[in-house]
């Protein structure tokens, strides 16, 4: 095709897309059926993680939850089967250790089968500026907050590819689209799983694999505990998220496809801006929204949490 038709065709279909972006808008997505679906959730012990699978109980899934800390992960099958979860299996899994990854996920296809729908959210926070943060902690946030990713990828990927059904979910941050003071570490983990998770979409999308979704989750920051103490300058322009409605955001953008979804709808704005403004107008509104303050009194969860 020479320059000029496909030069044509993308200005065509670039108005198509816009158009339908439009008209979604006003019709509601259909959600897809995820009954009977395997999905794996990391971090699945306590916050987002243990919220999200009582979603996905609701929904008929079969769930496997991973998490280091047995009992929370035993707490949130227990939730699970209360809220009438009838397949629900715990493994504990320390997510900084790639074989203890491999090993796990070798015993859930042995017992459970393969999984359908990835989710990983385990993520640590060390929440000192960088120069305070040791080298063990900078070391274990890469390992659990970008490294896993690569890892369940190579474990339960292949299974995905070979029926051309599944999904991969990352449960980034708004932190892995902007960089923030006193987070430095954690960014540049958030940041490099967003680009982890873009990259291997394309590759599924590129070697006809369009059945395997991908779906990346950037939230500012959400009631769990693992924030606490963390302020926001304006709360009404940007709130702290509630992690029940968090929880249900994201299982609903599973269920309909949503590759990006970021919360709150605010922070579209925002991202916006950092791409088109003059840097010294960046960090002018980098004031104005607090950006260099969101960290000064963090407290963090405690560790019997």
């Amino acid at each position: 095709m020479n320059f000029f038709l496909e030069t044509l065709q993308v200005m065509v279909l670039s108005i198509y897309y816009l158009l339908e972006a439009f008209v979604k808008l006003f019709i509601p997505t259909r959600r897809k059926n995820v009954a009977g679906e395997i999905v794996l959730i990391s971090g699945a012990g306590s916050g987002i993680g243990r919220l999200m699978s009582l979603e996905f109980a609701k929904l008929g899934a079969t769930l496997v939850l991973w998490d280091i800390n047995q009992e929370g992960n035993k707490e949130t099958a227990r939730l699970v089967k209360e809220n009438g979860g009838s397949r629900v299996y715990t493994y504990q899994c320390d997510c900084s250790n790639k074989t203890e990854i491999y090993r796990v996920a070798d015993q859930v296809k042995r017992e459970v089968g393969d999984v359908t729908i990835l989710i990983n959210n385990a993520g640590i926070v060390t929440g000192k500026k960088f120069m305070d943060s040791p080298d063990d902690l900078v070391q274990k946030t890469l390992e659990v907050n970008t490294l896993a990713h690569f890892w369940t990828y190579k474990a339960f990927l292949p299974a995905m590819m070979a029926s051309n059904h599944g999904h991969l979910v990352s449960i980034a941050s708004s932190a892995g689209l902007i960089g923030v003071n006193g987070l430095a570490d954690y960014c540049a983990s958030k940041f490099a799983a967003v680009g982890f998770a873009e990259s291997i979409g394309l590759e599924m999308l590129a070697s006809g694999k369009d059945g395997i979704k991908t779906t990346i989750v950037c939230p500012y920051f959400i009631t769990t505990g693992m924030f606490d103490g963390c302020q926001t300058k304006w709360p009404r322009l940007l709130p702290i998220l509630d992690s029940s409605y968090a929880a249900k955001k994201i299982v609903d953008a599973i269920l309909k496809e949503q590759v990006y979804l970021v919360m709150p709808r605010s922070l579209y704005f925002v991202f916006g801006l950092k791409n088109i403004v003059p840097v010294k107008l960046g960090l002018l509104l980098g004031v104005y929204f607090g950006a260099f303050n969101f960290m000064d009194h963090f407290k963090g969860r405690r560790k019997n949490d």
